[in-house]
């Protein structure tokens, strides 16, 4: 009786390699033998992925029938990236990331762009960009405004330097 269930419980638990990948399903070899077709993919709330064929799954199968089984962890060390202990990311096998890191940087790498689809774009402090900005639909600009050091917002004034010309104030400063 004892060695029934323990060669149940045995049955239990598996690991093995993702062979092919649905949204819903995935084909694994296990023991390298075995191949298990009726695997069930578990995605966490609010997070889908797509695992490659070649992934590492972790295997449960309820009473030990093997002929249903449910994927609780995929995961696969190809595309494993280097953090330092606290750090989370999100990541694909083509580099793009979302990396949340220690001191509080959020570092975004995508290979073609970042494309936010939203009403309203909203930061609460400065932004540096290092590139061209390309601006469509107009510009509203409110407060202090310059333009290589060089004040340029409503009240500022024009000097000349020629003799005669005086150019202060134009603007009603």
């Amino acid at each position: 009786m004892i060695a029934q269930i323990w060669a149940r419980l045995a049955l239990i638990f598996s690991q093995g390699v993702g062979t092919l990948i649905d949204a819903k399903k995935v084909q694994c070899k296990v023991l390298d033998e075995e191949t298990l077709d009726n695997i069930a993919r578990v995605e966490p709330y609010g997070f889908s992925y797509r695992p490659k064929p070649g992934c590492q799954t972790y295997l449960l199968f309820p009473r030990g029938d093997r002929s249903y089984g449910v994927a609780i962890v995929i995961g696969d060390k190809r595309y494993q990236m280097d953090l330092v202990e606290g750090e989370v990311a999100i990541h694909d096998d083509e580099g793009n990331y979302v990396h949340i890191q220690r001191g509080g940087t959020i570092e975004v790498k995508a290979a073609t762009k970042v494309l936010a689809t939203t009403p309203l774009f909203e930061a609460t402090g400065d932004a540096i960009i290092n590139g061209n900005l390309l601006v469509k639909n107009g510009v509203d600009i409110k407060g202090h405004f310059t333009v290589n050091d060089v004040d340029v917002s409503e009240h500022h004034t024009h000097t000349s330097t020629a003799p005669g010309n005086p150019t202060s104030e134009v603007n009603g400063a």
